[in-house]
């Protein structure tokens, strides 16, 4: 394998729409299509032969995933088409053994994937004195939210054995790159080509970078700044998606409408009115910071105003968020800045400095706590849980990414109920 092989992931749950992108993906370079789990699981060894039938001239992956059964799973995507198949490294030796028995009665290579094993190193060793001719090092989906990333362990792996070393998780076109520097022989891209709006140019995009291999190293991003981009590149919609429709406050609306605010919460409480807390938080936070403000006991009198949002401005502020009303809205237009509330009022209160600062607080339904992550924009608030912030910011890409699929088959001239094949997967 003197050039490395680019194998595409069709992580779907139906053939037809694998089928489509798989065509595309060819065209942007593709060597090998892999039947993913999702789309075995949905479809069966069906969407192994349809693919094969399709793509005469390609090698078709059947990602098995298996743990148990060697033979007979070996055997089902051998009839079915494939050319190499994927099982488990973490299954016991016998199911790996009985695996490479079956692969070479039907004349197909097993590809070891060593998702979630403790050693990868010493086990891929082990995996490919059992016979496996292809080593893959992956970190799932659900991980890589969390930050790990595969390119943690592959140069250990690629030491430790001989065979051709394959990675998958998340990896995009400079990723890709870095990994052929690091001596995987196979690189194997799922969302980042399946799900884009134009999958033969990410394609090309990805086996260019693994061709040329630029000068430029990947390096890991700082994770507070990596997820503000994230959340400034997505909704609030598809962020309450990342969340199953959670972290969505209600009753406030957007008093400069087109601005979007990202950052971390600065929590304020405060009660009728009284803008001595909230007016001191701007002090408080920090330049990118998001000032959330419940103003307890009604919507008659404003704690908030156009000098205090100049004030933010000032500091660098990206936005407020007031479960009460907002006054001199005219001249809060005019700054075109960040702010949601529930109301607009005339009425200013009085600075008595009741209340507190960076509490948690319950703000238009939702708990916040200090530092918890606000995305607002047009559609509304979200609020993610600082612990939980890198793996949602992740999340809502996937989502985004998603959708820009979707509606990339849309303007192909196809229904949403289509896309979506609606029909086949109402409950009955």
């Amino acid at each position: 394998m003197d050039r490395p092989i680019l194998q595409v992931a069709l992580d779907l749950v139906e053939t037809d729409r694998a089928l489509h992108i798989a065509q595309e993906a060819r065209a942007g370079g593709a060597d090998w299509l892999e039947a993913g789990t999702p789309l075995i699981k949905s479809e069966g060894m069906a969407a192994i032969t349809r693919l094969c039938a399709a793509f005469p001239d390609m090698t078709v992956v059947a990602d098995m995933k298996t743990a148990d059964t060697g033979a007979i799973e070996v055997e089902m995507a051998a009839k079915a088409g494939a050319k190499i198949v994927c099982i488990l490294g973490s299954a016991d030796d016998e199911v790996a053994s009985e695996s490479v028995r079956t692969g070479a009665r039907y004349g197909v290579r097993i590809m070891a994937d060593l998702l979630n094993v403790m050693a990868p190193a010493q086990r891929a060793r082990e995996l490919v004195a059992l016979g496996v001719d292809i080593i893959a090092v992956h970190t799932g989906i659900d991980s890589q939210m969390t930050g790990k990333n595969p390119l943690d362990s592959l140069s250990d792996v690629v030491q430790a054995v001989s065979v051709p070393v394959a990675i998958a998780g998340g990896l995009n076109a400079a990723m890709a790159a870095e990994s052929v520097k690091l001596g995987a022989h196979i690189i194997i891209v799922g969302g980042s080509i399946t799900r884009s709006a134009d999958v033969t140019a990410s394609s090309s995009l990805i086996r260019s970078a693994m061709d040329t291999l630029s000068d430029d190293h990947w390096e890991p991003a700082d994770p507070d700044e990596e997820i503000r981009q994230i959340f400034s590149s997505v909704s609030a919609p598809n962020v309450s998606d990342a969340m199953h429709r959670k972290g969505s406050m209600y009753g406030l609306f957007s008093i400069c409408p087109g601005t979007k605010a990202v950052g971390k919460a600065v929590t304020v409480q405060t009660f009728a009115g009284d803008w001595a807390k909230p007016v001191e938080a701007i002090d408080v936070a920090q330049p990118g910071d998001v000032l959330v403000i419940n103003n307890d006991q009604g919507t008659d009198i404003a704690p908030w105003g156009e000098l205090a949002t100049l004030s933010c401005i000032n500091r660098g502020i990206h936005g407020v968020i007031i479960d009460g009303a907002v006054r001199d809205v005219d001249d809060i237009r005019k700054m075109n800045f960040p702010v949601w509330a529930r109301a607009t009022v005339p009425n200013a209160g009085d600075p008595k400095g009741f209340g507190e600062i960076n509490a948690e607080i319950r703000c238009a339904g939702q708990m916040v706590g200090p530092g918890d992550w606000i995305i607002a924009d047009e559609s509304g608030v979200v609020v993610v849980p600082k612990k939980r912030a890198y793996e949602i910011a992740r999340r809502s890409l996937e989502v985004k990414k998603n959708e820009e699929r979707i509606r990339a088959e849309l303007r192909q001239g196809r229904t949403l109920a289509g896309v979506m094949n609606l029909l086949r997967w109402e409950k009955r």
